[in-house]
Formats: C-alpha cells, sequence, structure tokens
C-alpha cells in the first residue's frame, strides 16, 4: 500500500475528475453522433444545415478536449513527483513524444478537414475518397495515437508516475471508442456505395 501511495495519491478528487472528463468525451460524442445520424437533431436545431452542425460539434469536441486536458494537468499537480528518466532523457524524451504526437494530431485534422475530423460523415458530410496520404499511411488512428503520445508526454515531462497510470486508462478508453466508432463509419460509407451502385 506504502508503495503505491508513493506514486498515486488516490485521495486526490483531481484524479477522479481527469479520469471522468477522459471517458466522457469519445463516450458522449459516440452517443451524439449516433442520435444525429439517425434524427438529425443538431442540423434541425441549425435549420437543417448540416455544415453548420458539423461546425457547433467540432466546437463543442475541441472545447471539451481542451478542458479535458486542463483537468488532466491539476490532475498531475495532486500526484507524487518521482523521477521517472535521468537526465538528458528526462528533458527530451517527453519533447520528442509531445512533438511527434502534435504532429499526428495536427497532420490528421488537416489531411481530413473540419468535418473528416468532427464526425461530419454522421451528419451526411461523406468524403469522396478514402485519406491515404500521411499520416494516415503510418498509422491507421493517429489522432488516437497522437493524443496518447501527448498524455505520456506530459506525464513524463512533470514525472508523475499516476499520470502514465491515466495515459493506460485513456488508450484503453480510445480502444473502446474505436470498437464503436470504426464500424459505424464503415456502415455509413458501406451504404452511401451501395446506393451509388444502384443509380448507376
Amino acid at each position: 500500500m506504502d508503495a503505491v501511495s508513493s506514486i498515486v495519491n488516490t485521495s486526490a478528487t483531481s484524479l477522479y475528475i481527469s479520469l471522468f472528463a477522459i471517458s466522457f468525451n469519445p463516450t458522449a460524442w459516440n452517443i451524439v453522433a449516433r442520435n444525429e445520424y439517425k434524427n438529425r437533431t443538431i442540423t434541425r436545431t441549425f435549420g437543417g444545415n448540416a455544415r453548420y452542425g458539423c461546425y457547433f460539434l467540432a466546437a463543442m469536441i475541441f472545447s471539451f478536449g481542451m478542458l479535458r486536458d486542463h483537468l488532466y494537468q491539476r490532475a498531475l499537480a495532486d500526484q507524487p513527483r518521482v523521477p521517472l528518466l535521468p537526465e538528458p532523457y528526462a528533458t527530451l524524451v517527453p519533447v520528442i513524444m509531445f512533438a511527434l504526437g502534435q504532429i499526428f494530431v495536427v497532420t490528421s485534422t488537416y489531411a481530413l478537414g473540419i468535418t473528416g475530423t468532427f464526425l461530419g460523415d454522421y451528419f451526411g458530410i461523406l468524403m469522396d475518397h478514402r485519406v491515404e496520404g500521411f499520416p494516415f499511411n503510418v498509422l491507421r488512428d493517429p489522432m488516437y495515437v497522437g493524443s496518447t503520445l501527448c498524455f505520456t508526454a506530459t506525464a513524463l515531462w512533470y514525472e508523475r508516475p499516476a499520470g502514465l497510470l491515466v495515459t493506460l486508462y485513456v488508450y484503453i478508453v480510445y480502444v473502446i471508442a474505436l470498437r464503436f466508432e470504426g464500424p459505424f463509419t464503415d456502415m455509413i460509407y458501406s451504404k452511401r456505395g451501395n446506393a451509388v451502385k444502384k443509380e448507376e
């Protein structure tokens, strides 16, 4: 028990708030997006304009993502500090990991565009072709990988072992989210493909 308490402050409320925020984001957006696909709730709110609805959801996802990251940093501040890597690696490794993570996140957003990144396909805004350039030619899910790298880098930078455990939780949450997102997105494009074939 003493060994655990030396690396994780389990009594810190901020830790549980951070874990809740990490769970909330992909869960909430999957629920909202699926509802949008079936009922067009957000689109109808914006007078039938699916693009405006998608931009609204994008702003919400981005804002809650920033809040999640802020809550994660606050949680780390309440956790024990334990040196994890010797210098110069204690500085170099997190910097390189964070930079790489940001490259994956930013380049995938650029490649997909706003609607492609923020669940536009659930609004009926479909891409003409599958994106196969960088970073999708390197990773299947570069945004999730990039985000996980950034969580890891932050934990290493602040030297908080608890942050590495939170990062493991992030990874698990993302894996579960992808099990729901991937097949549903494939179904949307499959239906579009079948509809195009019928029209030919």
